[in-house]
This record gives structure tokens, C-alpha cells and sequence, in this order.
């Protein structure tokens, strides 16, 4: 049986300028829903586009998802309603949590072939939308990051498809086990060798773990 999972909503915008500790600040995070269909590049949905490409955007980030499941912790913690989009995701999805969906997953979505690449960091503009300066790091805490999809074949998405699992990337390195990995449990140097084994993993991922493995591993020598 084809195993699929449900688009809630596509978001997309344009970065935009905003205030944070009284200083101008250019940001993408604020997405709207799409009604029509839109072409997924490698790099990202037509009309969607990044404001920091240091950090943000790029081949391994092309699509950024977050699970409608997690909306309602939200909401309870900061008295709140949030509209789709509300973590800056481009894809708001049901059924594909962190502790399911393992880095190097591949997935149908509409015409495009998708791929995970690395659980999201959430940055501070997710903190500077909501007016919650401490909200990156509860996100983060709390292992309710969402993640990236990388694009393998390019084609058209509509919101009403839905995502099919093509293939479950036999090493089983689920985002969640990646994101205590790297925020929690930060000296498992066998939680990182396992992580980095996987050659799907992104580069700014693999980077941080080849040097933070590296320092413990000089400093134990």
C-alpha cells in the first residue's frame, strides 16, 4: 500500500523588512498560502525567496516543512492562534513528524521527487514574528524543529496533492534522533559518526558535526 502523507497548506513570500532590537532587519520568514499550483525548483517555489542566503535557501534547504501537529503545542503554550505558515514553513504537512521521517527520505510531491536533507535551526525572525525572543530556543528544545527537503526533480506542486514515500533511507537516523544529537546529547561522538555516515545528511550539517567531532576528539587525545 502507497503511503502518503497530507499537504495542509503551501506558503510562500517575498522577504520583507522588519524591526529587531530597534534595527531594520530583512526577512523571508513571513509566508502566505497559495490556492494555485506552483513550480519547485531546485532552490525553491516560484515566488518564494530568502532574505539571508548564508543561512537560509540553497540546494539542501530548497523547501522548508513544518508539521501541523506541532501547531497546537504552540498554541497552548503562548496563548495563541497561528495561521499556516506560521514557522515560516513552505510546506505545512500532517502525518510526517521528526521522530517519523529519517534524513535522506525520499518523497513524491506532485510532479517534484523531494528529499530530507537535515532538521531545521530555527533562526531569531521566527522569534521577531510572534514577538517571542525566547521562541527559537523552545523550538529547539523542545525537538519540534520541522526540516528541509531538497529537490531531486524538479515539477509542478499543487496544495491539494499530497506526499507520497517513495523510499525510507535504510541507516533509520530519524530527525529527531539528528536534533538530540546536535542540541541535547552534544558529546555522543557515535550519534554524530552515525549521523555523518549518512551521505544524504546537508553540507552545513555535515560541517558542524566533522568539526565538533573533531574538537572532542583532539581534546581527548
Amino acid at each position: 500500500m502507497e503511503e502518503r502523507m497530507a499537504i495542509r497548506s503551501i506558503n510562500v513570500g517575498r522577504p520583507v523588512q522588519v524591526e529587531h532590537q530597534g534595527k531594520p532587519v530583512l526577512s523571508g520568514i513571513f509566508k502566505t498560502p497559495v490556492e494555485g499550483p506552483l513550480h519547485l525548483s531546485t532552490v525553491n517555489f516560484a515566488g518564494d525567496e530568502q532574505a539571508d542566503l548564508r543561512f537560509h535557501g540553497g540546494p539542501d534547504k530548497a523547501v522548508c516543512v513544518y508539521p501541523y501537529e506541532r501547531y497546537a503545542y504552540w498554541e497552548r503554550e503562548f496563548g495563541m492562534t497561528l495561521g499556516w505558515g506560521a514557522f515560516g514553513e513552505n510546506i505545512t504537512t500532517e502525518g510526517m513528524l521528526e521522530e517519523d521521517i529519517r534524513i535522506g527520505d525520499k518523497f513524491r510531491l506532485g510532479e517534484a521527487v523531494v528529499q530530507v536533507s537535515q532538521p531545521r535551526q530555527p533562526c531569531f525572525k521566527v522569534g521577531v514574528k510572534h514577538g517571542l525572543p525566547e521562541l527559537p530556543i523552545r523550538i529547539q528544545q523542545t525537538g519540534y524543529t520541522g526540516y528541509y527537503f531538497r529537490v531531486l526533480q524538479e515539477g509542478k506542486v499543487r496544495p491539494e496533492d499530497s506526499l507520497q514515500l517513495i523510499e525510507k533511507h535504510p541507516a533509520g537516523v530519524t530527525l529527531a534522533y539528528a536534533n538530540r544529537v546536535m542540541h541535547v546529547d552534544k558529546d555522543d561522538a557515535d550519534g554524530m559518526r552515525r549521523i555523518l555516515a549518512v551521505d544524504e545528511l546537508s553540507a552545513s550539517w555535515r560541517e558542524t558535526l566533522t568539526a565538533r567531532l573533531n574538537r572532542r576528539t583532539s581534546g581527548s587525545s
